[in-house]
């Protein structure tokens, strides 16, 4: 009988925990500072870039270093743009709800709140992803570092 009453009292722990996920999980900031809207703005052009498949201006914003997570693997810049090109993911359309820019030195550090709409194997799928973006400004020209998705608990927004 304890074993029973244990067993419900977990289970009902889960099931709250469960439906207690955030909806919201970071908020855009009011005020950005300039070089922050620019990071926004650099970040906004990307997205309209790999939807648009225009490997020739990632190329120049991907440094040779930068590193991709994706929910099915890392690979560095040859293979995104590659990826990109051939159509193995096609980030048709990116949704932001939430944007945060933190700089450190010459470093920022995006966070993306969105819903990505992609075609990935020629399947449509849609998930909500913090995407984290890392930028490094070298001779006054930022380029990506690094791109990571990490999948949200939320639901999708996207409509």
């Amino acid at each position: 009988m304890k074993v029973l009453i244990l067993g419900l009292c977990l289970m009902t722990m889960t099931v709250q925990l469960i439906s207690a996920q955030p909806t919201e999980t970071i908020k855009t900031s009011t005020t950005n500072t300039p070089e922050q809207q620019e990071i926004i703005n650099l970040s906004k052009s990307k997205w309209a870039w790999m939807a648009d498949k225009n490997v020739d201006s990632l190329n120049l914003l991907f440094d040779q270093k930068c590193m991709f997570i994706h929910m099915g693997g890392s690979w560095g810049k040859v293979q995104e743009l590659s990826t990109i090109k051939s159509g193995g993911i096609w980030y048709k359309k990116a949704e932001v709800y939430a944007v945060t820019v933190n700089i450190i030195g010459n470093t920022a550090i995006l966070l993306n709140d969105i819903d990505l709409l992609a075609v990935v194997g020629g399947n449509e799928v849609t998930h909500a992803f913090m995407v984290t973006e890392v930028y490094i400004k070298e001779k006054g020209i930022w380029q990506m570092g690094s791109l990571t998705f990490s999948q949200l608990l939320r639901p999708v927004k996207m409509k």
